[in-house]
């Protein structure tokens, strides 16, 4: 196991952009010392008390090749994500009418025979939204699709898909949702970006194997209606074994979403009864499933917007704990960013599903666990990550000492290192704290872990306990030692959410492959890609120190170049990017606060130059040559984004002052080291790391 001396040595050996002699000091003595306040799209610090009673949260559509965590998957309209292109074998007891697929030819007069009332609509959505000849290349892909399943041709290579193009209005992109699965329930559909992409839904093809394809039909559009109280039954069985198979499929492939039980049919005999298989939907998990469009017709969600502050506790348990409270479940939240544990932070948060009312009546519990909701108003919809200008910090650094062998005046050094940083900037790390430093684990190894579709590894290393005798860690190191799922979970503090939560699904589904793939969907999206991230910020880390290391502040040829001045960090569209040539490096066309480097996915280029060979050298390291970014199993895909290298902070200020509070930056004054502190705040871009400025600035790892 990797101790967290190595990961200090490979942050200690990160590149800097500045080259002054830096000073030594304490950062975050206590979360007092290190407050973070956001700032949100309008340049307002969450902070203060909104003079509005109703907050419309700004929707700003992203541009294709976004940073992944801005550039979510609609997970909330995704019926179910494509399988693996493997073959699916025939199961005992299926007979061999059961294989037979519908003609092309008689394909639409099959569905319009089909009996769900709403169908007819469904049909005149799609003509009402859809142009004409998107219309018509959408009924032939499905008539290709059914064409290639009838011939029993397998689907090799890339899963083919279909894009209705970008859909900006977000209820149009529900509506074409619904209606194009409930017209072609063997096809899937999937959200890229406002845009609509419809592939074959392989789960769909499976289940033919099992059943007539009339029931799959059937089956699939009773699981994407979602109608409260409904029930779904096959047809009637005699062969066990068969029924067997049947269950299975449905309990593997939608366990966490419905439940099977089998009924003997009243009329038949003792002897060789005929038994049919009712499916119905989990009360939990129903509850928590987006509703039907004709369900949520006249209805609309409850969010509601508040200030969440908190002290010396980590976002997700924070998060875990709320959710707990009000009766709702982690993904319910949303976000602008991440913030840290050991300080005090104040950021925006959205809760679906709550009332003002009803998140004020958990104030005074909320406060227990030193953290206060304010700014409690009705908003019309969710916040997404990255939507926020940046980050305020006001920052006491104590104990400042100069570097060792240094001798010079501590306040010249401390004036020479603010300068130079204001003037040159800092090289964009993503902060430690992303990591999890200070753990045995990290949390880019359970990244790596996931992009290997490594599950039972991942769910381990999350597991993985510290050298401390507590209730936690005793619970961790007890079910490394057990793989005892319900003996963990009684051991496991009740405020541990993320924990038990997973806990729980493992005792469920068990500790192999498959019951660890169930179990990290106990996590909402968010906090599944994040580990993923994590992994791909340590790369781009390292890519970002060799490049310096290598080519310093010049630029050269095979560099990538951002041409857009005004673009936040992470939000640089393909088209903005521009790779370097000869001539412009001969004629010195870009400077270096322009280069950026790509943070790994699968929509990105790499630098035509030693850069863009370390990248392959390290995929290759890790054993991720052929790793596509995208995870099916897990529902993540990770399309990357550029990244700047620099960045300067702004509205940059600062105080000299003694343990006591005097004032020491007057000329003349005397000091005595051991008891000099400096009070600094600056205003840093979202996804931009304090920690990492303050490391430019003193020469001095934390």
């Amino acid at each position: 196991m990797e101790e967290d001396t190595d990961f200090r040595i490979r942050f200690s050996s990160l590149c800097f952009i500045t080259d002054h002699v830096g000073f030594r000091g304490t950062i975050k003595s206590s979360p007092s010392d290190f407050i973070v306040i956001e700032i949100d799209e309008q340049g307002e610090l969450v902070n203060k008390a909104s003079d509005k009673p109703v907050y419309k949260v700004t929707k700003v559509l992203p541009e294709p090749n976004n940073l992944a965590k801005k550039a979510k998957l609609d997970l909330q309209i995704l019926s179910f994500e494509e399988t693996s292109n493997q073959e699916v074998s025939t199961l005992a007891g299926s007979s061999s009418e059961d294989h037979n697929f519908v003609p092309c030819s008689e394909m639409e007069d099959t569905i319009k025979d089909r009996t769900y009332k709403g169908e007819e609509e469904s049909v005149d959505v799609l003509g009402s939204l859809l142009d004409e000849k998107t219309n018509e290349l959408l009924n032939q892909f499905a008539c290709d699709i059914k064409e290639k399943w009838d011939s029993k041709t397998e689907l090799t290579g890339p899963s083919p898909e279909f894009s209705l193009g970008r859909i900006l209005d977000k209820n149009q992109r529900a509506t074409l949702h619904s209606a194009i699965r409930q017209k072609f329930p063997f096809l899937i559909t999937v959200g890229k970006n406002c845009e609509i992409v419809v592939r074959p839904n392989l789960e769909y093809k499976e289940l033919c194997h099992l059943v007539s394809e009339e029931e799959a039909f059937d089956f699939f559009k009773y699981l994407d209606a979602k109608k409260e109280n409904s029930k779904f039954t096959f047809k009637p069985d005699t062969n066990k074994e068969h029924r067997k198979a049947v269950h299975h499929f449905v309990n593997k492939k939608f366990g966490n979403l419905v439940e099977t039980k089998s009924f003997p049919e009243l009329s038949d005999s003792a002897d060789n009864p005929n038994v049919v298989i009712t499916v119905r939907f989990r009360v939990k998990a129903h509850k928590h499933w987006k509703r039907s469009l004709l369900e949520c017709q006249g209805r609309k969600d409850t969010y509601t917007a508040f200030t969440l502050r908190k002290e010396n506790i980590e976002m997700f348990e924070a998060v875990g704990f709320l959710a707990v409270k009000l009766g709702v479940i982690p993904s319910d939240f949303s976000y602008a960013g991440l913030k840290d544990k050991k300080a005090i932070t104040y950021q925006a948060m959205v809760v679906r599903k709550v009332t003002p009312e009803r998140l004020k009546n958990i104030e005074k519990e909320v406060e227990k666990k030193r953290m206060n909701v304010f700014n409690i108003r009705p908003v019309e919809d969710s916040l997404r990550l990255g939507q926020l200008k940046g980050n305020h910090f006001d920052i006491v650094i104590r104990n400042l000492k100069n570097q060792i062998n240094d001798s010079a005046n501590p306040r010249e050094r401390i004036l020479e290192a603010i300068e130079n940083v204001k003037n040159k900037g800092f090289v964009n790390y993503y902060g430690p704290q992303r990591f999890g430093m200070g753990r045995k684990v990290h949390t880019d190894q359970i990244g790596l872990a996931l992009l290997k579709s490594e599950t039972v590894k991942a769910v381990k290393l999350f597991f993985t306990p510290e050298d401390l005798d507590d209730p936690v860690n005793r619970a961790k190191k007890y079910f490394l030692q057990t793989e005892d799922a319900k003996g963990t979970l009684s051991l496991m503090p009740e405020f541990k959410v993320r924990e038990r939560a997973l806990l729980d699904s493992l005792h469920r589904f068990g500790i192999t492959e498959e019951g660890c793939i169930q179990a990290w969907f106990s996590f909402p999206h968010s906090m599944r890609i994040f580990y993923v991230h994590a992994y791909s910020s340590k790369i781009w880390n390292e890519a970002v120190s060799y490049r310096l290391a290598t080519y310093g502040s010049r630029v050269v040829e095979g560099d990538l170049v951002c041409l857009d001045e005004d673009a936040d960090n992470e939000q640089l569209p393909s088209s903005k990017v521009h790779l370097v040539t000869e001539e412009e490096e001969s004629a010195n066309t870009y400077a270096i606060h322009q280069v950026v480097l790509p943070v790994l996915g699968y929509n990105i280029q790499y630098p035509k130059n030693k850069v863009g060979q370390w990248y392959q050298e390290v995929l290759s390291r890790d054993g991720l040559q052929t790793c596509k970014f995208k995870i099916p199993t897990l529902k993540l895909n990770v399309p990357g984004c550029y990244r700047k290298i620099l960045k300067h902070p702004c509205n940059l200020s600062y105080q000299l002052m003694e343990d006591h509070g005097i004032d020491v930056k007057k000329e003349g004054s005397h000091i005595d080291e051991a008891t000099l502190s400096l009070l600094i705040s600056f205003d840093l871009d979202a996804s931009c790391y304090a920690t990492v400025c303050l490391r430019e600035i003193m020469k001095h790892d934390f």
